[in-house]
């Protein structure tokens, strides 16, 4: 049976350390293993202690890079699976070191969720349809998700929505209020703002035109419209006109005004 003849501390990590089995290097344990299991010179290995000091030194460096892993920001618990899985660490590995990671309390989910939401709600424009199913591709438990979320109150939402729409509407003065309205709710819809935040916003934002400004923007459509139907004459040209621009959004009574002070 062979014995450990010496033990010494790797010079480039000092928490690492190597094992000679009868005067030949045999491996390499971290202090925490060498402890474990009471290593030391003079001692007696046979296979299955060696299987399980391996087994626990593999344990011991899986837990170290989830550590690393963790120390650049807060992480789920499916994040570090996957991070330890791209490692090719074991699963059996892997769930050791998960079951260390919320014993030292390393690992939480709830508390992560938390700080995921209040990171997204203040330095980003999401509804919160859109935060709860990114946390839920983060493997974050529904009911966590739901106490997180009350961290995005009802008015600070609606308040994001409306900066949004407002925003909105100065960009896009050149279209007829129904499209700008139906283009404003369909960026919020994908911005994942629930259906009562939308209508709130797009009601509280000031979308509605004069008829004069409705006629401004209606004015830069018409004249690409013209442009393009300028070899037409009489009924055909005014069909088509009253055709591309009731499309755009423009009702019919300011596209026949239009028409009538153009013929």
């Amino acid at each position: 049976m062979p014995v450990i003849t010496k033990i010494s501390i790797q010079q480039k990590n000092k928490d690492r350390y190597n094992i000679f089995l009868d005067d030949k290097y045999a491996f390499s344990v971290d202090e925490e293993v060498l402890i474990k299991h009471q290593l030391k010179k003079g001692m007696d290995i046979d296979d299955f202690s060696m299987a399980d000091i391996s087994y626990h030194d593999d344990i011991s460096k899986a837990y170290n890079t989830a550590i690393q892993h963790l120390s650049r920001r807060m992480r789920s618990e499916k994040e570090v699976r996957q991070h330890l899985k791209e490692k090719e660490i074991e699963d059996p590995v892997i769930q050791e070191v998960i079951h260390k990671l919320y014993k030292h309390k390393f690992l939480d989910d709830q508390e992560y969720a938390i700080a995921f939401v209040r990171t997204q709600v203040n330095t980003t424009d999401k509804g919160s349809a859109v935060i709860r199913r990114e946390l839920r591709g983060k493997g974050i438990a529904d009911p966590m998700i739901e106490q997180a979320m009350l961290e995005y109150t009802f008015d600070m939402e609606l308040s994001t929505a409306g900066q949004i729409a407002e925003k909105f509407v100065l960009k896009n003065k050149r279209d007829s209020t129904r499209i700008m309205k139906q283009k404003l709710e369909q960026l919020l819809v994908r911005k994942g703002f629930p259906l009562q935040i939308i209508q709130e916003a797009i009601s509280e934002v000031d979308a509605d035109k004069s008829e004069d400004e409705e006629m401004t923007a209606l004015l830069v459509h018409a004249e690409k419209a013209h442009r393009k139907y300028a070899n037409l004459s009489g009924f055909e040209y005014e069909q088509k006109m009253k055709q591309t621009l009731y499309r755009k959004g423009f009702s019919i009574e300011l596209i026949e005004r239009y028409l009538r002070e153009r013929i």
